[in-house]
């Protein structure tokens, strides 16, 4: 064991591993992210209030218990960097990193009435050019400390959309109506289910997720996001 850590040392003093937002070299016990960046997250706190600015975006659209987003999205910040990584430079665990961090200080909220974790699919297509699903990734990180099982195959994707990012809101919502398809149900009934993402916007996609699980007889939803982008 001691000899392996001497090994470790090694490597990370030779080949340093550096915190992916502000690229300074980590230290033991880091990961990731250095201890200042995950200090300075600029956070909601929307989970400890019911009717917050994200819950209040899918009101009238479709039916949830409760919603939140770990941290403000804003452009040319670090942690939108950090989103960008996560999503298109293959640094998936820090999806999962993240999801730990937001789980740990969900635990004795509302949240905890959740009976299972649904990240939002990717398309096959999708997928394959990723090589994996960033939402899968911060549902993973969610999982482990909010202790909750999570669902990766019971909803599928089955129409690979048209990027949303230069859509209006009206087209963005046409986009994803009907995109999602339930594989396996019967678990689902009368289940407390989260859906996972990664940065809300203007909600459709999902909206169209919920409004799909919602079918299912008894089921309830709330929504969890890493970030929110308001007035973006």
């Amino acid at each position: 064991m001691i000899i392996w850590q001497y090994i470790i040392d090694f490597f990370d003093l030779f080949f340093p591993k550096s915190c992916i937002t502000c690229a300074t070299n980590l230290v033991q016990q880091e990961n990731i992210f250095c201890t200042e960046c995950l200090y300075d997250i600029p956070k909601t706190n929307f989970h400890k209030i019911k009717d917050n600015p994200v819950s209040i975006l899918f009101a009238g659209l479709v039916k949830i218990e409760y919603a939140s987003a770990y941290f403000f999205y804003r452009k040319g910040s670090k942690y939108q960097q950090a989103i960008h990584k996560l999503k298109y430079k293959g640094i998936r665990d820090s999806g999962v990193e993240l999801g730990k961090k937001y789980g740990s200080e969900l635990v004795g909220s509302p949240f905890s009435e959740i009976d299972i974790i649904i990240p939002v699919p990717l398309h096959p297509k999708r997928f394959k050019t990723r090589g994996y699903n960033q939402s899968e990734a911060i549902a993973e990180g969610l999982a482990e400390t909010m202790q909750l099982p999570y669902d990766f195959t019971s909803i599928i994707r089955v129409v690979n959309t048209e990027t949303q990012t230069k859509k209006s809101l009206s087209e963005r919502r046409e986009n994803v109506s009907s995109i999602f398809e339930i594989k396996d149900y019967k678990h689902l009934h009368n289940k407390h289910i989260l859906l996972v993402d990664d940065v809300i916007t203007t909600g459709s996609t999902l909206t169209a997720l919920a409004e799909t699980l919602l079918a299912v007889s008894g089921v309830k939803i709330s929504i969890l996001a890493l970030a929110v982008a308001l007035g973006d």
